[in-house]
């Protein structure tokens, strides 16, 4: 149980540096604009007041240490969903883990953003209130394939 757990928290941590490293990539790259992890962090403050849903949350009220809240929610997430694959697949897999798994599963996460998070953050289900929804859909799709990669890099560790 503690290989399981101890594997799961290194897979979450580097997935989420391997998303981290991808948006920083894209930013540099492509003049994608990051993640505003302090955006989501005032959504994650605001959460325990009621409110699970925002028309934007831009608008809403800020939150003192909102960019600290989002970043540990991001990486919080991010080893959750380490400690779940690692849980899922076993002590077998993780002596000898294959991508596909970590990359399937990296791909179904994507649930919570589309179905959670973007409503929460009033951008309708699958970023459909965006300006170029299948854009940010794909672009999703994307950073989730890194962060299965990640994953999988973080189990053969």
């Amino acid at each position: 149980m503690d290989s399981i757990l101890m594997g799961g928290l290194v897979m979450g941590v580097i997935a989420t540096v391997a998303m981290d490293l991808w948006a920083q990539f894209l930013k540099q790259a492509a003049s994608q604009p990051a993640p505003n992890w302090g955006l989501v962090g005032r959504w994650v403050a605001h959460i325990p007041k009621g409110t699970l849903c925002h028309d934007d949350i831009g608008t809403a009220t800020p939150v003192v240490g909102e960019t600290a809240i989002g970043w540990m929610f991001h990486y919080a997430v991010g080893i959750a969903y380490g400690v779940a694959l690692a849980g899922i697949m076993g002590a077998a897999w993780l002596a000898a883990p294959s991508f596909m798994p970590a990359w399937i599963f990296a791909l179904l996460t994507i649930g919570f953003g589309w179905f959670v998070l973007h409503p929460g953050l009033g951008l309708g289900w699958a970023a459909s209130k965006t300006p170029d929804p299948w854009k940010a859909r794909a672009m999703g799709l994307a950073a989730h394939s890194v962060f299965g990669l990640g994953l999988w890099l973080g189990a053969l560790l």
